[in-house]
């Protein structure tokens, strides 16, 4: 696959640029940088106080560091150090589209070394499950405190029919049109840029956050909620669709991981029962595989709504250090 630049049209790059323009990331410890041995640069967001309990958060699909954005007060209420890195092209971090999942491991020991961190634990969230458990078959035993995934994306071999038929196109079009791919996704931030400029757009946007947010983030303004959505969207598409469209090839391809050989004990997993984005069939699959692993089902949550439960599954991973 050609790199970003050169598989879309300029319209699709100059649109995602354009669009992110209007969104400001430079705030302190939300975009640090460092330089990869290899000479990529690597961004990452930190949260919570520098000498807490570190977790380093693996971000979703199609996401960036921001993604932890406003985990400030729980991160300082765990007592725990929250650094979330840039996955390959999203956000501050180099595009390099050779790079494999089971390459991730290497920059998150880079990265750990950089911050100083001898010992830390890792979380999975969503399409960052897959480079949490890279984590725990790569990474020294001794280097993780704890490995968990949170409402993750389950391998694709347990059975694509488990997805749903848009997921099941989608990833078809992203591995054989990749350029179509791209372009629905420029299409796609297109119109959300278009909605945030739209007062019915707005409304259908503040309704469905609403309808998602939980006990921590009710308390918090409409408009508040809407600039972090709007934040985290437009940094993920920072380098254009390019990476999201390899990433979603990736996510939807064999991992490179014989779940029988990862001996890390023991695997934390959190999931909704009525999650329609990462279905729980495909996640029971992976844990019955897992040597050491814990499947935790919440009954009725989706794969938004299982942030209700952040508190209850940080506490966990906090126990398990």
């Amino acid at each position: 696959m050609n790199a970003a630049p050169r598989l879309f049209p300029p319209l699709v790059r100059g649109y995602c640029r354009n669009a992110i323009r209007h969104v400001s990331t430079a705030r302190g410890r939300e975009s640090q940088t460092m330089r990869l041995p290899d000479g990529r640069t690597l961004g990452f967001a930190e949260h919570g106080r520098p000498g807490d309990y570190p977790v380093l958060f693996m971000h979703g699909y199609p996401s960036s560091r921001l993604e932890t954005l406003d985990i400030d007060d729980t991160a300082q209420r765990h007592k725990i150090r929250i650094i979330t890195p840039d996955r390959n092209g999203y956000g501050l971090t180099t595009f390099d589209p050779e790079r494999r999942i089971l390459d991730w491991p290497d920059d998150v020991q880079a990265l750990a070394q950089h911050l100083g961190l001898t010992r830390f634990a890792v979380l999975g969230g969503s399409g960052g499950s897959p480079y949490a458990l890279a984590c725990a078959y790569r990474l020294p035993p001794e280097m993780l405190s704890a490995v968990g995934i949170m409402c993750g994306a389950g391998p694709w071999e347990a059975g694509a029919y488990h997805m749903s038929l848009p997921y099941r196109l989608s990833a078809f079009t992203a591995h054989h049109w990749p350029s179509g791919y791209g372009g629905v996704l420029g299409l796609l931030l297109w119109m959300f840029r278009r909605a945030l400029s739209s007062p019915s757009g707005i409304q259908r946007i503040d309704k469905v956050l609403a309808s998602q947010v939980g006990d921590q983030e009710s308390s918090k303004s409409a408009d508040y909620l809407r600039a972090t959505l709007a934040r985290q969207v437009f940094e993920a598409f920072r380098q254009g669709t390019g990476p999201a469209v390899y990433d979603a090839q990736l996510l939807t391809s064999s991992w490179g991981i014989k779940f029988e050989d990862v001996t890390y004990n023991k695997i934390r997993i959190w999931h909704g029962t009525k999650d329609a984005n990462a279905p729980v069939e495909m996640m029971r699959y992976m844990a019955e595989r897992l040597p050491h692993c814990e499947l935790k089902e919440f009954p009725e949550a989706t794969h938004f709504t299982l942030q209700r439960h952040l508190d209850q599954i940080l506490s966990e991973m906090v126990v398990a250090k």
